[in-house]
């Protein structure tokens, strides 16, 4: 099928992922989020006082975030858009996204903001009441670590549900590290010629302001704190949990950042759209959940579903890009869909640059769509797992040109 929502072209960006405890570690990120969308929609000459929905996908809670999205756009100056603020964990770009669709599908909006923006660094240490333990004694979370370590539905890590996934498919630390050299590989095309690739949807060099937002207190060049493995370098090392094959080097870190995206109707799109004869068409989602600490399994059926709502297979599809916070869910997806391993995520992807939770998938969707932009158009999946052994998948399509009226 094909929705009636559209993503006018050029109009989405992201902010450059900064590294844990890094350059973005100081601000709110939600306030950053706002501040972020507000410079680059009034870089595209977009009207933000229009704005009749707003959607934010948080999940790390920050200081007033129970305010959440409506404090968002009033903060940017949409002050008669309102809407949810969205939690489905590694899965909130899409889920943000589909929300924004459903909106302009059933006619209920007409311009919808979509922000994802997260900050892994200096998360919350949550103190809960607990008046029925010994002496009304509190019990406390760290937000980010603990959540990391811990599912409390089956009491295993995330990477545990990684080490499970590639024993029940036999994977090696070598068939793991293969797929990390080609994605470092991938993420270097991206920044060549001066990163002329992200400065398609990302401003650089990047002002980093301070907790006011009155000032610049650094500037990135580019994503900060990548590191890009080497064949020796991989070769050296272990693997995290003992008999496993994950190692440090074949899974993603956690990141601070936003992205963020317009969804409108088709006549907006091409008011709007940095290019009017470049077209972003959403074709199909789906979403899954897998065996209990299997998660990177999740997004095969969740891929067939969007695939079977969109009326393609995947022969169909031109170019893919994933969110895996682990090698291993490339290789699983590969092998079980049918396509080289390879071949996909071109130009980076969350294993490299990192993992700021929300925004994650909205920058991998932004990077798919300018791939096929690249390739003068075609169909585009991204995928993405998340916890409690779920993922989401979108399939969109680029038409360029000639293709733009049909």
């Amino acid at each position: 099928m094909s929705y009636k929502a559209e993503i006018p072209y050029g109009v989405y960006w992201s902010t450059p992922f900064s590294k844990w405890q890094g350059s973005l570690s100081h601000l709110n990120a939600i306030a950053f989020g706002a501040h972020v969308a507000k410079l680059e929609l009034t870089k595209r000459n977009v009207a933000i006082d229009d704005f009749d929905y707003g959607v934010l996908g948080t999940t790390i809670p920050q200081k007033h975030a129970f305010y959440g999205a409506p404090w968002l756009t009033g903060l940017i100056g949409a002050k008669d858009a309102g809407g949810p603020t969205i939690n489905q964990a590694c899965a909130t770009g899409v889920r943000t996204l589909l929300a924004a669709v459903q909106e302009i599908e059933f006619g209920l909006v007409e311009k919808a903001l979509v922000v994802n923006a997260d900050r892994c660094s200096n998360g919350p240490h949550i103190v809960y009441p607990n008046p029925a333990a010994p002496g009304g004694t509190a019990e406390q979370e760290n937000w980010v670590l603990d959540n990391f370590s811990y599912d409390p539905l089956g009491s295993n890590s995330m990477l545990q549900t990684a080490e499970n996934v590639a024993k029940k498919h036999r994977l090696s630390f070598e068939e793991q590290h293969e797929v990390v050299l080609q994605r470092c590989d991938q993420y270097r095309s991206a920044c060549a010629f001066d990163h002329a690739f992200h400065k398609r949807f990302i401003t650089l060099p990047f002002a980093v302001p301070n907790v006011r937002f009155n000032k610049t207190i650094t500037t990135l060049k580019g994503d900060e704190g990548v590191v890009l493995s080497s064949a020796e370098g991989l070769a050296k090392l272990k693997p995290v949990l003992p008999g496993g094959t994950v190692t440090f080097g074949s899974q993603t870190h956690p990141a601070d950042g936003s992205a963020g995206l317009v969804v409108t109707t088709s006549d907006r799109a091409r008011e709007i759209s940095t290019d009017p004869s470049i077209r972003i068409r959403l074709q199909g989602f789906g979403m899954a959940r897998t065996k209990q600490a299997y998660m990177p399994e999740a997004i095969i059926p969740a891929v067939q579903q969007a695939l079977k709502q969109a009326s393609l297979t995947i022969k169909d599809i031109n170019a893919i890009t994933s969110h895996n916070p682990f090698a291993v869910n490339d290789i699983v997806f590969a092998k079980a869909i049918g396509w080289d391993v390879m071949n996909m995520n071109n130009y980076g992807c969350s294993l490299v640059w990192g993992h700021p939770q929300g925004p994650t998938g909205t920058r991998s969707i932004i990077e798919l769509i300018e791939e096929l932009a690249i390739r003068g158009g075609g169909y585009g999946l991204f995928e993405g797992c998340a916890a409690g052994d779920t993922a989401m998948a979108v399939v969109l399509k680029v038409d360029n040109g000639q293709g733009a009226s049909s």
